[in-house]
C-alpha cells in the first residue's frame, strides 16, 4: 500500500497558516490531500479559545457555499489543484502545506481519558459509549470531528461522530434507527420545530419541495438529539475498503442529465463519496448516452437516502469514465459538482 500517511474522510487539517481543512473521500494524490476550508483564523471568530479564534469559511454545506472558499483561496493559490484525474478545479491542502493532521480515533481514545472534560466534551463521549454498548461496535471504531476533534467548539457546537468500517457502520444505522423508535430512549429524532425548520430551508434553498425534503429526512438516520444537543454519525471507510488510488479512474463532463433508475447496490450509499449502483436508466434529459452505471454524490444531504431496489430521479453532471484499471469505460451521474451550481438532486420516487 502507501508509504504516505493515510487521510481518511472527515479528518482535519492545520495548515502552516493556521487554516483548517476537512479531508474529502480517501483518495488522494500522492502530494496532497484534498480537502474543503471549514475555518480561517480571525481575532473575532465565534469558534477558539483565548487569543486563537477562528470564523467558519464554509459558512453552510452548499455547493455556492464551497464555491465561496475557492474564491477565498484564489489568494493563497497553493491550496488550489487543478486535478486532470476529476477534471475540475478544486481545493487540496499540498502536504508540504500540513501542520497538524487531526485524526477523529485519536481524539475519541483522548476524551475518554480526559479527567475534567467539559460539558460538551463529556457529552460526545457518554453519546459514544452508549451507542457503542447498544450497537455492539468497539468504541476503538468511532471517533470525534468538527469542531470538538479541533478543540475550537462553543456551547452551541454539536457533537459529530465518525464510524469506521462497512460493517460497523451498518450495525450503527440499524442500532440509531432502532433507538430513534424505542420509548424513553436518550437518542431522539429531530423535534417537530427543527424538522418543519430543516425541511422549509431545503426547499427554499435548493430544486426540493418541502415533501421531497421530508422524504430525504426521514432517511437521514444519521442526524438527532442527545441531551439537547444536535448530532451526526458518518461512516468513514478503511483502507482495507479502498480499492481505489487516485489517478485509476479519469473523469471527463459531458454536460448535464437527469435520469430516472432503480438502485441496484447501496452498499457505499453512506459513505463519502456516496456511490449507488443503478439498473434500468431512462435519459429523461440530456446526452442520450447508454452505459450510466451509478449515481455518485459528494453532497452530504443525499447520502444513504434511497436503498438497493427503490427507484430514483437524477439531475447532475454526466461524466465519462474511464477506469485504467479493469480497462473498460461507462459514464455516472455526478451529484455535488461546482457546474451545478445547487442545482441537482438526487429525488426518491414514491
Amino acid at each position: 500500500m502507501d508509504r504516505l500517511p493515510r487521510y481518511r474522510d472527515k479528518d482535519y487539517l492545520q495548515t502552516t497558516e493556521d487554516y483548517l481543512f476537512c479531508v474529502v473521500g480517501p483518495v488522494h494524490p500522492s502530494d496532497r490531500v484534498i480537502a474543503y476550508l471549514k475555518y480561517a483564523p480571525d481575532p473575532s471568530g465565534r469558534w477558539g479559545k483565548a487569543e486563537a479564534r477562528f470564523t467558519r469559511a464554509l459558512r453552510d454545506y452548499t455547493t455556492p457555499a464551497l464555491v465561496g472558499t475557492l474564491g477565498f483561496l484564489e489568494s493563497h493559490p497553493d491550496y488550489l489543484y487543478q486535478s486532470s484525474v476529476l477534471g475540475i478545479k478544486m481545493s487540496a491542502v499540498p502536504l508540504r502545506r500540513i501542520s497538524v493532521h487531526f485524526r477523529p480515533e485519536e481524539k475519541m481514545h483522548q476524551l475518554r481519558l480526559m479527567k475534567r472534560p467539559d460539558a460538551l466534551q463529556r457529552r460526545a463521549v457518554d453519546l459514544a459509549n452508549l451507542v457503542s454498548d447498544e450497537s455492539g461496535v468497539p468504541i476503538e471504531s468511532l471517533g470525534i470531528t468538527g469542531s470538538v476533534l479541533l478543540d475550537i467548539h462553543q456551547d452551541f457546537s454539536d457533537i459529530d461522530l465518525v464510524v469506521y468500517g462497512m460493517r460497523d457502520s451498518r450495525v450503527m444505522k440499524e442500532t440509531l434507527t432502532r433507538l430513534f423508535d424505542e420509548q424513553g430512549s436518550p437518542v431522539l429524532r429531530f423535534s417537530r420545530e427543527m424538522a418543519e425548520k430543516w425541511c422549509s430551508e431545503k426547499a427554499s434553498n435548493l430544486p426540493l419541495t418541502y415533501e421531497e425534503a421530508q422524504a430525504i429526512l426521514e432517511r437521514k438516520w444519521g442526524r438527532g438529539q442527545f441531551e439537547g444537543t444536535l448530532f451526526s454519525v458518518h461512516p468513514v471507510k478503511l483502507e482495507k475498503e479502498v480499492f481505489e488510488r487516485y489517478g485509476d479512474r479519469i473523469y471527463m463532463a459531458r454536460g448535464m442529465v437527469t435520469i430516472e433508475a432503480v438502485v441496484s447496490d447501496a452498499s457505499e450509499a453512506d459513505f463519502l463519496p456516496s456511490i449507488c449502483k443503478v439498473r434500468d436508466v431512462a435519459i429523461v434529459e440530456g446526452n442520450q448516452v447508454e452505459d450510466i452505471c451509478e449515481v455518485t454524490s459528494y453532497d452530504g444531504l443525499y447520502r444513504g437516502i434511497a436503498e438497493k431496489g427503490e427507484s430514483i430521479v437524477a439531475h447532475g453532471k454526466l461524466e465519462s469514465v474511464t477506469d485504467k484499471k479493469l480497462g473498460k469505460q461507462y459514464h455516472r451521474v455526478l451529484v455535488g459538482s461546482i457546474e451545478a451550481q445547487g442545482r441537482d438532486y438526487i429525488k426518491l420516487v414514491c
